[in-house]
This record gives structure tokens, sequence and C-alpha cells, in this order.
């Protein structure tokens, strides 16, 4: 091995280490190995950012834009509406849901195809009776299953097609991973919609009104004249128990206390952190006589600001106001109130936290929620956990389920701008049937260009964003705010270190390591370890990670072997999109977390048998279309 090479598997190892760790994020531990192979001279400082401008990554941003083009317009919307079976079982149902998750995140990002059908998925579970997890892990497979139908269906796609361009067989056709993609993709929805949904592990489920994700953690004031002031922990403990709801802590003078005790006397003005569940809040509130916390902040907050800028202008501008006079500008002013909330009606609305978010990591005073945006952080519900802080300096995580208080407006510009999605409203955008349609057109005209071979993808997807800009489908200002910059910068990143892999023989070091010790010359042996291992690394670590770490090796071991490359760089883009196991392996098992009630440990279950499932079409399958 020479210096080189044990130079990059050292990088390489720590890098993977750090995926694994998942203490930082992936874009971060990329951009450092990169930058790690600036530094020990396998990259040429001049070549350090070529990858920022492979047609792989310049395709995934434009796949992107276009996704949030189909998404704002409402285009999804029409497929929902005569797709669906209006009067069916769980089985119709879920073929029709799941099949046509599928079928959408073929043409655009999976991750955006589960967040328009999310809202679905739980107002069907309601209807089914069923707990929302059954339907929610399905369609999360679903979609990821439907990613590798099409060259653009998923990130992974795309960086083998770059990859085996390199190589100098050019790249892959847009439907070239069809033939084996579809054939996986329908059996894997056939036997999640007839079996699979049973090995769902059902989760406490006390009714559906809304949807049932967990019990919320919420602050509520105790007013002089409410019922529970004056109260002892034991009497207020046997009302809540009547809706299963618990006191978890109590703020008292801005000292946080935990495990009281039976006899604890409730006072007014303490502040109870309530476990409980979204739909039975309102009646815990009404018969106790108590508010939440930050609604009634805000209340008193803006109260206090429209008396003293009242005052201001009173001394500013020198004039002695009489009672008579400064009552009438508070009557003009509560007026004025009036009829600004009858205009702008305030919602409640609950928001799952995408894996993306911008808000992960902060508190509601971090972002100064209630004086920035006018919302109002009102519960927060996290699976398996406790408040430990105050809910206005609780950190909000990926998966978490945010009830918010604010205007239709505020709350969807909210859900745009931070990467949060909506689940008991899906009125916050109305669909424009003219947009619909020019981004449906845009879109297939981009993929005609890409699939027939008038324009290289990269080429018909980046005019299909300008198109979109040109019609205003996506808003200028709003267009850099669809692309995952992570996503764009891991990709970036990784490609060139990909590349030393291979130039410094490293790839054929492994490729050659593995034949001599576990394949020992069989050709379908080796097909089936590169898809195996694949499988097992985008379970732990991000899929477009996964899919440059392994197309080097694959290409190395199909050279090694003296077969053909291309059905093992099948293979790596089969396996990157079988994350199933766990709930970091893909942004769609992150977004059900909060909203299913799942565990770490509730993936597998069906996750396993579809991974088993895949292994067992696909290898058949890339022996016919991609013969050795």
């Amino acid at each position: 091995m020479t210096t080189n090479q044990t130079i990059i598997l050292i990088i390489l190892l720590v890098t993977m280490v750090m995926f694994l760790w998942g203490r930082w994020r992936h874009d971060m531990i990329a951009v450092g190995a990169l930058l790690a192979c600036v530094l020990t001279g396998l990259i040429a400082a001049a070549d350090a950012f070529t990858g920022f401008g492979h047609p792989a990554v310049i395709s995934v941003a434009c796949i992107l834009i276009l996704s949030r083009s189909l998404q704002t317009s409402g285009a999804v919307n029409v497929l929902v509406r005569y797709t669906l079976p209006k009067n069916a079982g769980p089985t119709l149902n879920l073929v029709a849901l799941v099949g046509l998750g599928a079928a959408l995140s073929g043409f655009m990002n999976n991750v955006g195809a589960m967040a328009l059908l999310m809202p679905v998925a739980i107002q069907l579970a309601e209807r089914l009776d069923l707990p929302p997890g059954r339907i929610l892990m399905p369609l999360a497979f679903g979609t990821i299953l439907g990613g590798m139908t099409t060259m653009i269906g998923t990130p992974p796609n795309l960086i083998v097609s770059g990859f085996r361009a390199q190589s100098g067989d050019g790249s892959f056709g847009m439907f070239d991973f069809t033939p084996v993609g579809l054939a996986v993709a329908l059996s894997g929805v056939i036997f999640i919609a007839i079996v699979g949904w049973r090995l769902v592990p059902m989760r406490k489920q006390t009714g559906m009104e809304g949807f049932e994700t967990g019990a919320y953690i919420t602050e509520v004031r105790v007013s002089a004249d409410s019922k529970a002031a004056g109260m002892i922990m034991h009497e207020l403990e046997t009302i809540l128990d009547e809706h299963a709801a618990q006191v978890v802590g109590l703020v008292r003078n801005e000292a946080h206390l935990t495990a009281l005790r039976a006899g604890f006397k409730i006072l007014p003005n303490d502040i109870l952190i309530i476990e409980a569940e979204v739909e039975v809040l309102a009646h815990i509130l009404s018969s106790l006589g108590l508010s939440l916390e930050e609604a009634d902040t805000h209340q008193r907050n803006d109260k206090e600001r429209k008396y003293k800028d009242a005052k201001d202008l009173q001394w500013n501008n020198n004039i002695r106001m009489s009672n008579e006079g400064l009552a009438a500008v508070r009557s003009a002013e509560a007026e004025e109130e009036k009829e600004s909330s009858q205009s702008d009606e305030i919602i409640l609305m609950e928001f799952v936290v995408r894996p993306e978010s911008t808000i992960s990591g902060r508190s509601a005073a971090d972002m100064r929620l209630r004086t920035r945006y006018g919302l109002n952080l009102l519960a927060v519900s996290r699976e398996g956990t406790r408040a430990k802080t105050r809910l206005r300096t609780l950190k909000i995580q990926p998966g978490d389920l945010l009830l918010l208080q604010g205007t239709a407006e505020v709350l969807a510009e909210f859900a745009a701008d931070f990467g949060c999605v909506p689940l008991a409203n899906r009125e916050l955008h109305i669909p424009d049937t003219r947009k619909a349609l020019i981004a449906g057109g845009i879109m297939a005209a981009a993929v005609s260009g890409a699939a027939f071979g008038l324009l290289p993808a990269a080429i018909s997807f980046a005019i299909g964003v300008l198109a979109t800009m040109v019609f205003r489908i996506v808003p200028p200002r709003a267009i850099y705010d669809a692309i995952d910059w992570p996503v764009i910068v891991l990709l970036g990143a990784l490609i060139p270190v990909a590349g030393v892999l291979e130039s410094t023989g490293m790839a054929d070091l492994v490729a050659r390591f593995m034949i001599d010790n576990i394949v020992q010359g069989h050709a379908i042996m080796g097909l089936l370890l590169i898809l195996v291992i694949t499988m097992f690394l985008s379970d732990l670590m991000n899929n477009a990670a996964t899919a440059a770490v392994m197309c080097p090796i694959a290409i190395g071991t199909a050279t090694a072997l003296g077969v053909n490359a291309d059905s093992f760089l099948m293979a790596v883009a089969i396996g990157a999109s079988c994350a199933f196991l766990t709930p970091i392996g893909h942004q769609n098992n992150t977004l059900i977390l909060g909203p299913g009630g799942f565990r770490f440990g509730d993936y597998w279950q069906l996750g396993l048998p579809i991974e088993i499932l895949v292994v067992i079409v696909s290898i058949p399958l890339l022996l016919i279309f991609w013969p050795l």
C-alpha cells in the first residue's frame, strides 16, 4: 500500500466514522474530508471545488427547485383527488397512496413528495381508524422506493450516472434505471399494502381528532380566579387523570420544580407544565380556568407595548392629555385591534420539524418567534422525552411536533421558510390551476429533453428552472430557498474525494481484497456483496455519501472480475435507495418519527423484510437487464 493510498484510507475511515457518529452535519464532514485531501496533497488546490460544477450537483439543485414548483402550485392535489378511493379498505387505499408517493418520487424530490402526502396520510388514518404510523411508515418507504425508478428520482442515481460518465462509458439515460427499479418498487408497494403495514408497531392511540402523535408538553398559567388556584397537587392530578394528562413540572418565580409532592399547594401565577394529548388540552384549560402561557404572555406584552407607545407619543409631542383623551386613544386602538383580528384570523396549526429544518437546535427564544414573526409556540411533542427546560428555551429537534398560534398567512410563511410540514390543516396554499398546469408542463418538458437526449440532463433541468422563474411558479426570491444546500455541499465536496479513491488506486485495492477474501472470483457473489454493503451503509449515513463512496469500489470490483461494471453501478443505485432500518437513514424516515409516535427500533420490523425483498427481486433482474 502506497503512502497516498494509506492517507486516503485514513481520511475515508475517519469520514465514515464521523458520519455514523452523527455529531456534526453531513455537509460539514464532507467539506472536512475535502480539505484534508487538499492539505495532504491528494487534490490540487485549484481542483478542490470542481465538484460543485459537476453535472450531478447541478441536476440535483435544479430538481429540488422543480419539485418545489409542483408543491407550491398545487399540481399534486389533482392527482390526490382522483387517485385515492373514497370508500375502500386499508389495502386499496394503501396501494393508491403508496403507489402515488412512489410515482411522484420518480420525478420529484422524494422528501418533497413525502411532505405533500403526509397530511393525506393522516386524514386517511383517521378515516380508517388506524394509528397514523401505520399509514405514515408505508408512505415513507414507498416514496424512498419510488426514487430508484428514474435517473432524477434520487441524488444517488445522478451520482451513479456521473461516475459512469467519468469512466468513459457515458452517463446513464433517464429511464435506464426503470426496468429494475420499477420492478423493485412495484413489488415493495404491493408487499407493503397487503402485508407490510401490519408489521408497523402499534403506538399509543386515544383518538383521531386531527391526528394522533403522542402527548404535547404545554405550559399553562394559573390565574387568581382559576379553579386550580389553591388546589393541592393530588386534587389536580385526580382531575387530569380523567383526561390521561399529568403535571410534569411547575415554574414559580422563575424556579423550575419537578417531582412535586401530593400535598404541594398550587398558587396564582404558577406555571404548570402539563403533558396531554392535543385534543383534550382545550377541555382541561376550560374546566380548570387555565390559559396557555405563551398566548397569555403575548397578550400581556401587547397591551403593555400599546400603552407604552401611547405614553411615548404623549411625551414626544409635549402634550398633556386628559384622562378622557387617553381613554379615547385606547378605545381607538382597541377598535383597530378588533378590526385587525377580524381580517387576520388567529388559528392554531400543528407542524412537524423536517430533518433539514433551519430551526433545529434553536429555541423559540433564540428565534424570537413572538417578537420577530408574531407567532406563539404553545406546545411541543417529542416522543419519549419530557421537558427539562422552559418551553421557550427548549431546543427544537428534527421530528418534533410544534403547536403554533398565528395568522394563516404567517404560519404558511413559517412552514416554507423554516422547513416544517403542516399536518392539521392542508389549506395553507390555495392551489392555482393555471400554475399547476404550467408547473407540470415544465417538468414534463425538462424530463423529456433529458430522456430523449435532446439536451444534457443538467442543461435541460436548468432551462426548466429558468422557465419556473419566468412564469413565477416559484418566485425568484424563493428559488434559492428551494435548494437543500447541505446536500449540494455534501455532493460537491465528496465527488473529488471519491475521485481520489480511483486515482490513487485505493478503490482497486479494496476491490481486490474483497475478491480474494470474500467473493473468491464469483461475480454474482460480488454483485450481491456490493448491494448488501451499500444497503447497510445507507441505513447509517447519507445515501448520497454512500453512493459517492461505493461507486469507485463497485467499478474496481467489476474491473478486477472482468465483468460489466454497469450491473455493479446499478446495484449501488438500488442499495443507496434502501434505507429502511433506522430513522436516520433517510430524511423521510426522520420526518415521520414524531407524527407516527415511533422509536428508533420501530423501523426494522417492516424495513428488514423490505430489504430482503429488494435483494431477492433485484439480483435476478440485474443479471437479466445488465448481464455480467
